[in-house]
């Protein structure tokens, strides 16, 4: 099974959500792991929101990780945080280029949720597909 990193400078928030999502959408085709550079608490919106979208509840099941405690990767996804976003070997990577909702409201986050969502059952089809 193939193991998906959603990549972002600090792991606080859309890679979060990515890692939630691909675990509850995707566990089945894909791992799901996030991680960053620096650490910072998970984004308290993102937890309300993907707990009331989704009944996931990110700070049970997740919690801000540092790059180099993944282990070996194929699919790296940065989430947009161009310049700043770490790089890691894998085969295959991809930019997703989504805002970051951080401080926003909540209809802003939960367009970039969906986008997130979205983008993850493209992954797993591609996935599923042998095109990754």
């Amino acid at each position: 099974m193939k193991k998906v990193a959603f990549i972002c400078v600090h792991n606080s928030c859309r890679s979060q959500i990515a890692e939630a999502l691909g675990k509850h959408f995707a566990s089945g085709v894909f791992e799901s792991y996030s991680a960053g550079t620096k650490l910072k608490q998970i984004n308290k919106d993102a937890v309300r929101l993907v707990k009331k979208l989704y009944n996931i509840d990110m700070e049970q099941t997740q919690n801000p990780k540092l790059i180099d405690t993944l282990p070996k990767i194929d699919i790296i996804i940065t989430m947009g945080c161009n310049v700043d976003c770490p790089f890691l070997p894998a085969s295959h990577r991809e930019d997703w280029g989504l805002d970051d909702p951080s401080g926003k409201k909540d209809e802003v986050f939960i367009k970039v949720i969906k986008q997130i969502e979205n983008n993850i059952l493209d992954l797993a089809n591609r996935i599923k597909e042998q095109r990754l």
